[in-house]
């Protein structure tokens, strides 16, 4: 079965109405203009791979380097692609600069090899 579209495959307008759906179990059918009213609904398959290996990871980009074998540059990255085709901006909501502890324990974890400088200066950085 083919995922709902996203954009028209005439034009391309993101504005698509659904019409119609259908019930293999009884074979009825339900006809009018539906809302799809879902954030998800403007991402493409790969976005929802991401966030749901994101979910499945907890959120954690250590867990999610290991298991899609891509660097922490690279997971921040599709994350801003998914914020922004939902309709937000990735850091608008920006927090504070970094507590102190914080940045210590970033800093421990690196002196202990926990994560790689790269990791380190990302989330001292970022955070």
């Amino acid at each position: 079965m083919n995922p709902l579209p996203t954009a028209c495959p005439i034009c391309q307008a993101k504005d698509l109405t659904v019409t119609g759906f259908f019930c293999r179990e009884c074979d009825s059918r339900v006809e009018g203009r539906f809302l799809v009213e879902t954030p998800f609904a403007s991402l493409t398959q790969e976005q929802l791979e991401f966030v749901a290996t994101f979910i499945r990871c907890e959120g954690k980009f250590n867990r999610m380097e290991e298991e899609l074998e891509v660097s922490y540059p690279t997971l921040r990255g599709r994350l801003h692609e998914v914020i922004r085709s939902m309709g937000f901006e990735p850091g608008r909501d920006e927090s504070m600069p970094l507590p102190e502890k914080a940045r210590r324990r970033i800093l421990e974890q690196l002196e202990a090899g926990e994560i790689s400088y790269d990791a380190a200066m990302m989330q001292l950085q970022i955070e």
